[in-house]
């Protein structure tokens, strides 16, 4: 599927997602009348943290994880959220930088824009500022933010190595790139791995653990972690994919364990520049 493609389709879908979200419904994909998104969506947030924000925010949520609670926010730091959708992450964000930080949103689906504004209103938290545009190319100088924080956005990508490029370029020397999303752990047969990838985010392009270390390593980024929050298995996607005529029972064998959800974390360096692999490590371009 060609670039235009994956973007058209994912904000279509996303599009849709919000529209149910803002008439009171649940943001969550799949055929009617299943709970397709479980246990991927469920449980993320804890109920200090939904009262805090608008329902409506809670239900647009399509993340895989709870980025605010494994980053480690301090007050006076600037956030990004790329592909920040109905606003959950970016309201409890500003919460926990105020006083004096500010939270940013980035998304490129105008429904989903429009529905986290409204939140933002509702909610009456004022350091918050969203922005129209895609990941790919983010709206903001360089070495503006301390932190770039996503929930399961990175995956729907087609070109995540230029989309860590620019949380890497926005950055600030030292800045933080704490992230949830869906990655592969090991092989899985071509067929297979797209039909259980529209169960874990409607429209998904998981990215294997090792693809997504080298991708961090290439954009100029350190201290890479990768930390599976949630496993998933058979019984968990069961009613979804015999509802789409597969049978659990056949590809179990293949699937698995083999999907999970993850908290990655890397770094900036301190030095906030990129060094190739194999350049010199002359005094001009290395870290102290």
């Amino acid at each position: 599927m060609a670039i235009e493609d994956i973007k058209s389709e994912v904000k279509s879908k996303y599009g849709e997602a919000a529209k149910r979200a803002a008439a009171g419904g649940s943001a969550c994909c799949g055929a009617p009348g299943l709970s397709a998104c479980d246990p991927i969506t469920s449980n993320l947030y804890d109920e200090s943290q939904k009262s805090a924000i608008p329902a409506e925010a809670v239900a647009a949520s399509l993340g895989c994880g709870n980025p605010t609670a494994l980053a480690k926010l301090e007050p006076g730091e600037i956030v990004l959220d790329l592909g920040s959708g109905g606003g959950i992450d970016v309201l409890l964000s500003a919460r926990r930088v105020s006083p004096g930080g500010k939270a940013y949103g980035l998304d490129m689906t105008d429904e989903m824009l429009e529905l986290a504004r409204e939140n933002q209103r509702k909610s009456g938290v004022e350091n918050v500022e969203f922005l129209r545009g895609e990941m790919e190319n983010i709206l903001l100088p360089d070495n503006s933010v301390d932190v770039v924080i996503s929930n399961c956005v990175i995956n729907l990508s087609a070109d995540k190595g230029r989309v860590l490029r620019e949380a890497f370029r926005v950055l600030r020397p030292g800045g933080r790139f704490a992230v949830s999303d869906v990655v592969v752990r090991g092989p899985v047969p071509a067929d297979i791995r797209r039909s259980v990838e529209l169960w874990v985010g409607c429209v998904a392009g998981a990215m294997e653990e090792s693809e997504f270390r080298e991708k961090l390593d290439a954009a100029g980024f350190t201290d890479i972690e990768i930390e599976p929050t949630r496993v998933y298995s058979v019984e968990d996607a069961r009613q979804f994919l015999t509802a789409a005529g597969i049978d659990a029972d056949a590809i179990a064998p293949h699937v698995e364990g083999k999907f999970a959800s993850a908290f990655i974390r890397a770094r900036k360096s301190a030095a906030g520049k990129q060094v190739a692999k194999g350049s010199c490590c002359a005094p001009d371009c290395c870290a102290p």
